[in-house]
């Protein structure tokens, strides 16, 4: 994702950033002449509203403000000394409370203790587009250094109007003014007292550069780490406002399914239950959860089921279904493909499928709504908060002034809690019951009813040369997306194009969005050109590679591993995969074992080079890294979900298999600190060679060359 002075662009595989609401509330006559005043209207219930699990196209509203420019909006000295910065980003586990906490100290001269951070609250912070894309260190880290420093130039004039000096022979350090002449000083919550001081952010204003970090590029422990691993931490799950009654939602038997009678008599006689439909909502809401569920399963229900696909129909599908003609931004070219193929010395034609897969949060899907005086007030676990606040507001029919939204430090989201599914639900049960609800989503429920990462095609035709030099590149993606798309690798005869399909599943983005699925395809497919050639696979990439910070993780990587190894046993094999994407770069070895007569596959260890520029938090990012390589783990290996007829067949932890500690391998990450380099997100990146290096290892242990993701559901089969 490119960030060009705050501006904003939206990649095509986040289809939950356009997709309609899960729920279609009616506006209730009543409401609809408080808005317009009393008179005749006729109301018309469109017949193609999007079934619950569909993801429709259309857009909705989405901003794209420029950051707002008023200190006040960003940072706060008190008169305790204490200094509070502002952001709409999110804690999601990504360790950027504490970054941003550092950038501020740094920047601002005061000691890190004393930095707090207001974070994700849409009555507080200044308009966030979303914690997604690896945005927050290249965009926040900037801002907030811009902000601290002008904070600190406001300090540095009230002193020197208090002395009655010019500001140039003051310097302010360690949260004081120093007057280098006398000597004297004054802190800065003296200069805070009594006063309201404020200015618009300059255009620009000089920050300090990576190497003059003091507080920035150190490996400072999370804020409030002792809080998340003793259980003191509140997350949305363990709010408990006075009042608060518990609630669940009644799910269709099948996406797609509507809604075709509905009796809860039964219900009406169990005391403190509040049964509510609206629309195609169907809720309860009781002082226990057991009582909630109770009244759902007392209500009778019929719904009206359409037949669909399973997954063994899934990448016939894509292909059969792919948009012929595709939009001039998701195609590229340039040379001749037919002529580079014609000057090949060897020719190689590969498919490349990857199957849907699962967010599977620690912590899911959790909302509690609360109104009070016409207002609603609602705390959820979401990358998005003021989009969450705008859902909303037009969904209840009210000014966004309205709908405060509140992200306590959230339990993981990995691109997945971009939607306001939980907050609409537990809103629209609190304005029933008018008491505040807690609606937690079930595993089964996080399983089904969250958004999906896109399932996809990948087709690939090349070419190179008797050296090993690439010839001709074309590349064809089919629904998982364009993230990522483009080869590093320098080819004269190229193109790239992605095809949009229409959705199976509900679809949105995951971490590294289809860049991991790209680079799967175009890393397997570089080391096949490379045995082709007859070629090591390291030496076959760094003869078609230019790009320098590409060459240095690879040579960092190789390093690490010792590449090329030799092998020592039978079933041994390495592997290596290399990508870019959000400004950052990563090299992946990997060192896998097979057992040919089980066919079970164990990575013995990963080791990754990363280099995201400058440094901010060594640690941090290092968790970035080693985390994504874990996660990684699961989409290459056995990762995939099962649907048949909308329902999904494995929906909890028991039959979806996610990485456990018996698959961690030993684990190595290399960081590059570039502070020549202004830094970018590691949020997304470290994902992305992991299954392309296993997969390549896996060919060099036993000449079997996968091409699916996940590559060993149920073992390698040798025969």
């Amino acid at each position: 994702m490119n960030n060009v002075e705050g501006k904003l662009f939206i990649e095509p595989e986040r289809y939950e950033f356009t997709a309609a609401s899960i729920h279609q509330f009616e506006l209730a006559r009543r409401d609809f002449f408080k808005i317009l005043g009393a008179g005749i209207a006729v109301f018309a219930v469109a017949k193609d509203a999007p079934a619950a699990q569909e993801t429709a196209p259309g857009h909705r509203s989405f901003h794209n403000e420029d950051l707002p420019k008023d200190i006040s909006a960003w940072l706060h000295v008190g008169e305790d000394g204490g200094v509070t910065g502002f952001t709409g980003k999110a804690e999601i586990g990504q360790n950027i409370r504490t970054e941003l906490a550092q950038t501020i100290a740094d920047e601002l001269r005061v000691p890190f203790e004393s930095v707090h951070m207001v974070m994700a609250d849409t009555a507080l912070t200044p308009f966030d587009a979303g914690t997604f894309g690896s945005r927050t260190t290249p965009t926040m880290t900037p801002q907030l250094r811009r902000v601290a420093a002008a904070a600190r130039d406001i300090l540095v004039e009230a002193a020197a109007k208090e002395w009655n000096v010019a500001p140039a022979g003051l310097v302010a350090a360690n949260a004081k003014v120093t007057d280098l002449a006398s000597g004297r000083s004054i802190k800065y919550a003296e200069l805070a007292r009594g006063k309201t001081l404020a200015q618009n952010l300059p255009a620009e204003d000089p920050i300090t550069p990576a190497t003059e970090w003091t507080i920035a590029g150190k490996a400072i422990p999370k804020v409030d780490g002792r809080a998340f691993v003793t259980g003191r931490h509140q997350y949305t799950t363990d709010l408990h406002p006075a009042g608060m009654l518990y609630g669940k939602v009644l799910r269709p038997p099948s996406f797609g399914a509507t809604l075709t009678s509905f009796r809860q008599n039964e219900t009406k006689a169990m005391p403190g239950v509040f049964v509510v439909r609206d629309g195609d909502f169907v809720g309860a809401a009781a002082p226990t959860e057991r009582e909630a569920q109770a009244a759902l399963d007392a209500v009778k229900a019929e719904w009206k089921e359409v037949p669909q696909i399973s997954n063994k129909e899934l990448f016939a599908y894509l292909k059969q279904n792919g948009v012929g003609k595709t939009e001039d931004r998701f195609r590229k070219q340039k040379g001749s493909i037919e002529e580079g193929l014609a000057n090949a010395a060897h020719r190689l034609d590969a498919t490349y499928t990857v199957a849907y897969i699962a967010h599977a949060p620690l912590e899911p899907r959790a909302a509690v709504a609360q109104w009070a005086d016409g207002k609603l007030t609602v705390w959820t676990g979401t990358q998005r908060p003021f989009a969450n606040r705008d859902e909303l507001a037009a969904a209840f029919h009210l000014p966004e002034s309205s709908v405060r939204v509140i992200v306590p430090d959230t339990g993981s989201a990995y691109g997945g809690k971009h939607t306001s599914d939980a907050a609409m639900e537990a809103a629209r049960l609190a304005r029933a019951a008018g008491r505040p609800v807690k609606v937690v989503w079930t595993r089964e429920e996080e399983f089904t009813w969250a958004y999906f990462r896109p399932a996809g095609v990948i087709e690939i035709k090349s070419g190179i040369a008797s050296d090993g030099a690439l010839t001709a590149w074309e590349f064809h993606n089919y629904h998982s997306g364009a993230s990522g798309i483009e080869t590093p690798y320098v080819v004269a005869n190229q193109r790239t194009e992605y095809h949009q399909v229409p959705l199976i599943l509900r679809s949105g983005s995951y971490r590294g969005l289809a860049a991991t699925a790209n680079h799967f395809a175009r890393e397997t497919h570089m080391d096949a050109l490379a045995s082709a050639a007859k070629m090591d696979p390291l030496d076959f990439r760094m003869k078609n590679l230019a790009d320098t910070r590409m060459r240095a993780v690879l040579e960092a990587a190789a390093k690490s591993l010792g590449w090329p190894r030799k092998k020592t046993r039978e079933g041994q094999g390495f592997g290596i995969a290399c990508g870019a994407e959000k400004g950052s770069y990563v090299a992946t070895c990997a060192e896998v074992s097979v057992d040919r007569n089980s066919g079970a596959v164990r990575v013995v260890k990963l080791v990754e080079a990363f280099e995201c520029g400058a440094i901010v938090n060594p640690d941090g990012l290092r968790n970035q890294v080693v985390g994504a390589m874990i996660q990684g783990l699961g989409g290459a290996l056995f990762e995939a979900i099962e649907f048949e007829n909308g329902r999904i067949k494995n929906p909890r932890f028991s039959s979806y298999r996610v990485p456990r500690f018996r698959d961690v391998p030993e684990i190595e990450a290399v960081l590059l600190d570039r502070k020549d380099i202004p830094s970018a997100g590691a949020g997304e990146t470290p994902i992305m060679a992991v299954a392309p290096a296993i997969g390549n290892a896996i060919f060099d242990a036993t000449g079997v060359r996968l091409n699916s993701l996940p590559m060993v559901p149920n073992g390698l089969r040798l025969a």
